[in-house]
């Protein structure tokens, strides 16, 4: 099928040669993921500085934090589908009522979650250690992380908005700002000021709430396709339902890390504390290798639920293979990374002789699992875009639970603590084969029709 000349009425995403398309709506999310993941680890190399324990209590703090992403991205992935499925139809007043239901459900997670981080903070980390110095730098951390957690919540929702309509470059510029107000502010919060743990934390919020200001900016000035506008509104349940049909699989598939994350450190934990520092720090590192690829999903969830909705396959397809082979290299140099400077990589974080012993084989080992990540990935965002929440879901299950938390323990009963970095690679080979099934299901399904329709 031959690509068509732009015409001024079409959105670009459903006439763009596909490769300028992806790299132009991925590249810019990928610089600002970069970004963001870069000042994951000076967050952590400041911290750091303080003590292991202050590290272990950023460590521990892990699965809250990425409860609140997966809830915010979760929610952002549904109202991205149904705005760019409803753009690819002509349906301009629905991608108007997704726009604005999704800021209001951002606005009601971000409530739910300030409650519940003011009465349960410290109980949560209690659960996990007796060591108070932890507890208390892990308390206050995420205290202040979800007291404020609005300005993550409108943040992502926003920039969500300005990614389904194709404006990624808005979006790396509100979510650089935000990296870049956190670098500046963390070593003045935690030394200047002499705030510790609690004061990474408010770095972190201050750069949320400002790219979050920047983002609604954005959307009311340059993002001419919806119009966001909470006057007069009124919470829709259709609207509501379709968000959530697709966003809360993913939601879900985004909490699996938090308990995969939180069973894993009672795992390391029994071994020493040491462990659990280590594995927060190999999260924090990962971000920079996984980060690139979930801004290439990014880019490519909206223009395979366009098409969907254009009934396009062909350019279906042509997206999802580039968005393979693209998530593949990146994720073959990461581990490249990860194989030849694991001790330089640890050497940011103020390592003991104990930490670099364990933590470089640790390092190597996870690494290899990215062999097969970057392939589930682009699959998992494939489903989602379609509307298959539902297989997105059982992906991560398998991967992260069902699998590899499982094999985890029972490599712990050996005592070596070697071992237990060994269910990454094995979950990732059992997860890739079931990608490839659910793909080969999905094509014969949603794909094939189409084509023999294009015909």
């Amino acid at each position: 099928m031959e690509e068509k000349e732009i015409r001024p009425q079409e959105n670009k995403m459903g006439v763009l040669p596909i490769n300028k398309l992806l790299v132009s709506m991925s590249v810019p999310i990928m610089l600002s993921m970069l970004v963001q993941a870069m000042y994951n680890i000076v967050d952590s190399v400041f911290v750091s500085r303080i003590s292991e324990n202050a590290l272990n209590a950023v460590s521990l703090a892990f699965p809250v934090q990425n409860l609140m992403i997966a809830v915010a991205t979760g929610t952002g992935v549904g109202i991205n589908a149904l705005l760019s499925k409803s753009l690819g139809e002509k349906r301009f007043d629905r991608a108007n009522l997704a726009a604005s239901n999704g800021l209001f459900l951002g606005i009601c997670s971000a409530v739910v979650f300030a409650v519940l981080g003011a009465l349960f903070s410290r109980t949560f980390f209690m659960v996990q250690t007796g060591v108070e110095e932890i507890v208390e730098g892990g308390a206050a951390y995420i205290r202040v992380c979800s007291v404020c957690s609005f300005g993550i919540f409108i943040a992502i929702t926003v920039e969500r908005l300005l990614q389904a309509t194709g404006k990624t470059i808005y979006t790396m510029i509100t979510q650089m700002l935000g990296a870049v107000i956190n670098l500046i502010f963390d070593p003045i919060f935690i030394f200047v000021f002499g705030m510790g743990v609690a004061g990474a934390a408010w770095a972190t919020v201050l750069g949320q709430v400002i790219g979050a200001a920047l983002g609604i900016y954005f959307n009311a000035t340059k993002n001419t396709e919806i119009t966001l506008t909470l006057r007069g509104f009124r919470p829709n349940g259709e609207i509501i339902r379709r968000i959530y049909s697709v966003g809360v699989p993913s939601i879900i598939m985004a909490s699996i890390g938090s308990v995969m994350t939180f069973g894993l450190n009672r795992i390391l934990i029994d071994f020493t504390t040491t462990a659990t520092a280590v594995f927060g720090v190999y999260f924090k590192l990962q971000s920079f290798v996984f980060m690139p690829v979930f801004g290439l999903n990014n880019g490519m969830v909206p223009i395979v639920a366009y098409n969907f909705g254009a009934r396009k396959p062909d350019r279906m397809i042509k997206t999802v293979k580039l968005a393979i082979v693209y998530a593949t290299c990146i994720m073959l140099l990461g581990m490249a990374v990860f194989q030849l400077l694991s001790p330089a990589l640890l050497g940011f974080f103020d390592p003991s002789d104990y930490m670099l012993e364990i933590g470089v084989p640790a390092l190597r080992t996870i690494s290899l699992s990215f062999l097969f990540a970057g392939f589930i990935i682009v699959s998992s965002s494939f489903f989602q875009a379609l509307g298959h929440g539902g297989l997105s879901l059982t992906l991560s299950l398998v991967r992260q639970l069902i699998v590899l938390l499982p094999t985890a323990w029972l490599l712990s009963l050996s005592g070596k603590l070697g071992l237990v970095w060994l269910a990454f690679p094995i979950a990732e080979i059992f997860t890739v084969i079931l990608a490839v099934i659910l793909l080969t299901y999905t094509y014969r399904k949603e794909i094939r029709p189409l084509l023999a329709e294009a015909e």
